[in-house]
């Protein structure tokens, strides 16, 4: 898809105000179309570096053309490589954080209808308390799990925006401030015991 068509995308997910369902069923498209986009700018650049590795035998005579090559892999559409990231980050934020209230606004059914949440894993989301937009895209990772057919990694559109959101936020964390991942309640703490909520 061109840029042309991803920028009005981008401009129809930052209107405001619209229907919630709208934005999630954007802001997927968009995520899916920037992370197919930083894969093939990943692949290219993987390329220079499997061809450095390729002289690698033929050291010490090789060693300006994989230095080149080397130099051309981190080069290598570097500024829009930065741009997609930063965009993904933005959305990942929005998802992490709902400002606008999406899973208040579409209710449980409705959001898992749009993350195409299966009924299994939507069952078990629903019994556990987890009904927000974090928990069911980051925290269970039930994006798209309708068509993921039990495979363990995922790359759901939303869910790769979250985690380079969530990679950068620990990067970019003063030290001594990042939570503590062993807490209770925490990923790899003692679970707290579920919560009673009304899930429309």
């Amino acid at each position: 898809m061109s840029t042309t068509a991803i920028m009005k995308l981008c401009n129809i997910a930052a209107k405001r105000p619209q229907q919630h369902g709208t934005f999630l069923l954007v802001a997927r498209r968009i995520c899916r179309l920037l992370n197919q986009r930083n894969d093939d700018i990943r692949a290219e650049a993987n390329q220079f570096r499997r061809e450095a590795r390729k002289m690698e035998q033929y050291r010490p005579f090789t060693d300006r053309s994989i230095d080149e090559l080397n130099e051309k892999a981190i080069a290598h559409r570097a500024q829009e490589g930065y741009d997609l990231r930063k965009v993904l980050k933005a959305f990942g934020r929005s998802i992490i954080h709902d400002p606008d209230g999406v899973a208040d606004a579409l209710g449980f059914e409705r959001l898992c209808d749009l993350l195409a949440v299966n009924v299994v894993e939507r069952e078990q989301a629903r019994q556990e308390g987890v009904t927000d937009l974090a928990g069911l895209v980051f925290g269970e990772q039930v994006e798209e799990s309708a068509s993921r057919r039990r495979q363990q990694w995922t790359e759901a559109p939303l869910l790769s925006a979250c985690r380079l959101a969530f990679f950068e936020f620990i990067r970019e964390c003063p030290a001594g401030q990042l939570p503590d991942p062993f807490a209770p309640g925490a990923p790899f703490g003692p679970k707290l015991p579920p919560q009673l909520k009304v899930v429309r």
